[in-house]
């Protein structure tokens, strides 16, 4: 079970390994060192096909870094030069980890889809918050990460080691 430190926007992702009060953004926070290890295929929801926008930079890096990226945005059919979907349900493979770059409200029908495609974890980005879809996310069983950017998370864990 995963519960909200108080005082704090982040999710602590850390019950199940100790029982310290480890905040997304702060230098206290660090996942642990296999935590990136066995995903392959992240979805990007909200992925932009801007250059200077956030979640394009992140796919970027994610696919500098090795990982398979799937792009979701109704908006677009191609973003980085990859097929683009319109949701969740549309993918066609297996995906690991959800990384969210939507606003806070829009979140829980991404995580219904989530947890219909069989994803084991929900990773909202920085400035992204919804407990409803956490506590949903959670019961479901996935793991989930709130307010907190998937880039520096991992970009730490790397240099970790």
């Amino acid at each position: 079970m995963y519960s909200l430190p108080q005082g704090t926007g982040g999710v602590n992702i850390f019950s199940q390994f100790n029982n310290t009060q480890q905040v997304p953004g702060t230098s206290s926070f660090k996942l642990p060192p296999a935590f990136f290890d066995g995903f392959s295929c992240i979805a990007v929801v909200g992925l932009s096909p801007k250059s200077n926008r956030p979640s394009h930079q992140v796919a970027r890096y994610l696919l500098a870094v090795g990982y398979t990226v799937v792009p979701v945005n109704p908006g677009h059919n191609e973003v980085m030069g990859l097929p683009c979907y319109p949701d969740l349900l549309s993918i066609e493979r297996p995906v690991d980890l959800i990384n969210i770059f939507r606003r806070s409200e829009c979140v829980p029908p991404i995580v219904r889809d989530a947890v219909t495609i069989g994803a084991g974890v929900i990773w909202m980005q920085q400035g992204v918050i919804n407990q409803r879809a956490t506590h949903a996310a959670e019961q479901a069983g996935l793991q989930v990460i709130m307010d907190c950017c998937l880039k520096i998370e991992h970009m730490r864990s790397v240099a970790d080691r």
